[in-house]
């Protein structure tokens, strides 16, 4: 099913039992928030308490190596995200294609007390006037994704491959050096000059283990609180919901 086929999603009440659509292929609406957006949250989880990380990622339909809707990570093998995937593979993601940047409130100074973010954050600059624009101009929906995830065989064909593709969709050039004028110095400032926004040193490193989420389902959320619920299922599958839909050739 091409996107330009896919059957949009019905807005519903959170509050209430929801009728997720049933497709092939991811709706628009997610792939738009994960063409979009820099990051994403990882939520993992152990025994107790889930444990959530922001990632690099890349979002791809498929691979030479898996035919779905895929999205790769990496990370350290000690962290605790590692430890937790390798105990339990089922993963959330939460991915939003508005602006996260908390402006300063508005409410009357108290000595006791600064604002979230303080005042003196305020600039009179681009960058000020973009950091407290308007979200809902901007955007209005978040994505939570739910799927599997897998450590990729370190040294294999397929490890190579999605290293290649994460690092050529998080090394940013000159976008990162005008954001670094922007926003000011980071720790990070070498690793932007040099162009990738530090992703190098965590995509390349021969320790560093790949993550492939593979995509089951989610939701889409709205800033009015109406959600939408889909779930992907293999195409061969689809084909026989709709076979089973029908009696003697009749819908």
């Amino acid at each position: 099913m091409t996107e330009s086929e896919q059957v949009p999603l019905n807005w519903e009440a959170s509050a209430t039992t929801t009728h997720p659509q049933v497709s092939s292929s991811l709706p628009a609406e997610v792939v738009t928030c994960l063409k979009n957006a820099r990051f994403l949250h990882l939520a993992t989880c152990d025994d107790l308490f889930p444990h959530v990380s922001l990632m690099n990622y890349t979002y791809l339909p498929s691979t030479p190596f898996e035919p779905h809707p895929t999205i790769i990570m990496t990370t350290n093998p000690s962290s605790k995200k590692t430890l937790n995937l390798i105990n339990n593979p089922r993963v959330s993601l939460l991915v939003h294609d508005w602006v996260s940047h908390r402006p300063p409130t508005t409410r009357a100074p108290d000595p006791d007390r600064e604002g979230s973010p303080p005042s003196r954050a305020t600039r009179s600059s681009l960058a000020s006037l973009l950091l407290n624009m308007n979200t809902s101009a901007l955007s209005s929906i978040s994505s939570t994704i739910n799927g599997v995830a897998r450590l990729i065989e370190q040294g294999s064909a397929e490890e190579k491959w999605c290293k290649e593709r994460h690092l050529e969709n998080n090394t940013f050039g000159d976008q990162a050096r005008e954001e670094r004028g922007f926003f000011g110095a980071t720790q990070n400032a070498r690793a932007i000059e040099e162009g990738d926004g530090g992703a190098s040193c965590f995509i390349e490193g021969e320790e560093v283990r790949v993550v492939l989420v593979r995509v089951k389902g989610g939701r889409v959320a709205d800033w009015k609180g109406g959600v939408k619920d889909w779930s992907l299922i293999e195409e061969d599958e689809q084909s026989n919901r709709g076979r089973q839909s029908m009696v003697n050739g009749i819908s």
